[in-house]
């Protein structure tokens, strides 16, 4: 067969195919939780004056990152679930490739400020004004968007050069890289390398400028001798939490691209389900960390609730203290 499939059908998961129904429920559940609960969380950064700090705003970015890669999959998903809307054209899959795997990165890029941002308040606070400022976020951005998108589109455009003349199933849920690389006829050497230096990039790069900044935040909470031991529990407690939302975003995702690039032997369910939870577990996770372990977002939260509240009591109350009919 010469010619190259337009279209491509997803297989989803196959062990709970005849379940699937079923299995939106949960999906459903946890997309509602990462609207509600990144939404709620950038609102309340947002009306806090005293939330509108550069590590809050790094907050808000994610949740909103967050939000934006969990709508880029899963709507499909319930479709398809729910209604067997299981088709998507070349053109749709490498769009959905691209947002999937560009904003992954602009994940990774928005972890690593954060951990720089607590390595200069902690390790160098009186510098901190100079060097997490305006002139900063700029160059941030500008980095993001350079790195980010020269990766990814040419991952993407190496992923569309090829001709797909095999199989058109996709052993996925959505358009991951290598599951439409692994359909396609002849060499697909370029897009194994291609996949690699994505990895190499952003998680070889990242994760040790992570771990040394955190390497060296702890070992200045530990030379403080004259802190108490509050604010060393305070750094410690910052640091657990970035730490934990670093984990579920690298590791998952590192054994998800490496899988297939490796060709590590894991079933395709599993390996499905481990790209889904790429996308989804720090979404999901994000709203808890920072909106509950963390105090000033927390007593942000109470404070508008309370206010809230006030104002309904205030409708419902008339001035003589009767309620209104």
């Amino acid at each position: 067969m010469n010619s190259s499939h337009s279209t491509f059908v997803f297989r989803g998961i196959p062990s709970v195919q005849k379940q699937r129904r079923l299995l939106a429920l949960p999906f459903s559940a946890t997309y509602a939780w990462v609207l509600l609960g990144n939404f709620l969380l950038i609102y309340v950064i947002r009306s806090e004056q005293r939330l509108h700090s550069p590590m809050y705003m790094l907050v808000s970015a994610l949740c909103l990152v967050d939000i934006i890669v969990a709508t880029a999959i899963v709507p499909s998903m319930l479709l398809n679930f729910l209604f067997d809307v299981d088709r998507i054209s070349l053109a749709g899959c490498l769009t959905q490739m691209f947002f999937t795997h560009f904003l992954s990165s602009v994940e990774s890029t928005l972890l690593l400020a954060m951990a720089l941002d607590r390595y200069v308040a902690i390790c160098k606070p009186l510098r901190y004004t100079d060097i997490i400022n305006s002139s900063m976020f700029v160059k941030l951005l500008v980095f993001t968007l350079i790195r980010s998108c020269s990766v990814m589109a040419t991952l993407v455009g190496l992923a569309g050069s090829l001709h797909y003349c095999g199989s058109n199933v996709i052993e996925h849920c959505y358009c991951d890289h290598m599951a439409l690389v692994s359909v396609a006829c002849g060499s697909t050497e370029k897009n194994e390398a291609a996949g690699l230096a994505v990895i190499i990039c952003f998680v070889g790069v990242d994760i040790p400028l992570i771990f040394l900044s955190y390497v060296k935040i702890l070992t200045a909470v530990l030379r403080a001798a004259a802190g108490g031991s509050e604010d060393r529990w305070k750094a410690f407690h910052t640091c657990g939490t970035h730490l934990i939302v670093m984990m579920c975003f690298y590791l998952v995702g590192s054994v998800t691209f490496l899988s297939h690039n490796l060709q590590i032997p894991i079933a395709t369910d599993i390996n499905t389900f481990m790209g889904v939870a790429y996308i989804l577990l720090p979404a999901t996770v994000n709203p808890i960390i920072y909106g509950v372990r963390t105090k000033e977002i927390r007593n942000g939260f109470l404070k508008i609730f309370k206010l809230r509240m006030k104002k309904i009591v205030n409708v419902k109350v008339s001035p003589a203290g009767k309620l209104q009919t």
